[in-house]
């Protein structure tokens, strides 16, 4: 088998056979076999043995025949590294012993050491480097949904507290943002020096900012971060994460190949937001997954149509996947976007040269 390399072209709105696909948390609890696993292992101690981590982010491109893999991880693993006390709870996600809440806490927070404290990543992704034939997408959390959960000290909804010090105590809140901003760049060329080919930030809740706030409070981080990482020759994808479609047009000038979009913005209109200056990627929304597979090909078949009107398109969910999802569905849902896919672009360049 040759590299697969149609997720790069695409990254780089080059023109494409037939579309890529891969799915946010493609390597979960959909999966018997990873349930099995997880009987065992909790995500952390799965992320501390890079055999096991490898072979985990192997599995659904084995499943499902997607084109990209994306690591075994969680964007919490860096922050242990800087001084972060946390776990990984069932049914309620990080939560951190010693909460970010005075200017004390964040004068404590240190650089981060990838090579001496998260070498079993880096291992991991040599790993892999070494095993797929499709390219390895790793990742970070980008620094606002990172400080939501160090400053709430566990998911939240409201946000509370973190808006609190945004804007109770901005320059606390910006030297939180410098930190974290350097936690993340560190991080990814990290990645990238062990064999990465490609990363994405996820920003999963900035959403909850109006576009004023995330130009204010988010969008600085967010420019330096990609200006920091632009030397390095991989794509770079920003997911907004979801309900964020109003902030698609403050992110125009960023130094990313690829917006991630949710379910609630078009292909089309994620472009036009978005300026055309980059591929996109997404955006099916994972609860279509329960429908009937007639139901699931007719959602993805609209999506390919408005994505293969122009080179620079990914499909994948609006956000990840969840337990309930059935492995046989997405087998055929990423065999049916092949087939699909390919007829269409198939039929475009017909058109154009008719």
């Amino acid at each position: 088998m040759t590299y697969n390399d149609r997720f790069i072209r695409a990254c780089n709105r080059q023109e494409v056979d037939q579309l890529p696909v891969w799915y946010m948390r493609q390597a979960g609890r959909y999966d018997p076999e990873y349930r099995k696993i997880k009987e065992n292992y909790s995500l952390l101690e799965i992320c501390r043995q890079p055999e096991l981590a490898a072979e985990v982010t192997l599995m659904p491109v084995r499943k499902l025949g997607v084109d990209a893999a994306i690591l075994y991880s969680d964007i919490m693993n860096p922050v242990a590294s800087i001084g972060i006390d946390f776990d990984i709870v069932k049914n309620i996600g990080p939560v951190i012993d010693n909460p970010i809440r005075t200017a004390q806490d964040i004068d404590r927070l240190r650089p981060i050491d990838v090579e001496g404290d998260l070498s079993h990543i880096l291992e991991t992704i040599r790993i892999l480097d070494r095993e797929l034939e499709v390219p390895l997408i790793t990742f970070a959390g980008a620094p606002f949904t990172i400080a939501s959960y160090l400053i709430e000290g566990r998911p939240s909804k409201s946000y509370i507290r973190t808006k609190g010090m945004m804007y109770g105590e901005p320059e606390l809140w910006h030297r939180l943002m410098e930190k974290l901003g350097d936690m993340v760049i560190e991080y990814v060329k990290a990645h990238v020096r062990s064999g990465g080919k490609a990363f994405q930030l996820f920003d999963s809740w900035v959403g909850a900012l109006s576009p004023r706030d995330f130009q204010t409070f988010v969008l600085p981080t967010i420019t330096r971060i990609f200006a920091e990482l632009d030397e390095l020759d991989v794509p770079k994808i920003y997911f907004p994460g979801v309900s964020s479609g109003e902030l698609l047009p403050t992110l125009q000038q960023i130094q990313a190949d690829v917006i991630g979009l949710d379910w609630r913005v078009s292909i089309p209109e994620g472009r036009r937001r978005t300026g055309g200056n980059f591929a996109v990627q997404g955006n099916l929304d994972p609860y279509v997954l329960t429908a009937p597979m007639e139901v699931i090909k007719e959602h993805a078949k609209l999506i390919i149509d408005e994505g293969v009107i122009d080179p620079g398109f990914i499909f994948n969910l609006g956000h990840g996947l969840f337990p309930e999802a059935s492995l046989d569905k997405l087998r055929e849902l990423t065999e049916f976007i092949h087939t699909y896919s390919a007829e269409a672009i198939a039929r475009n360049h017909s058109a154009s040269r008719s």
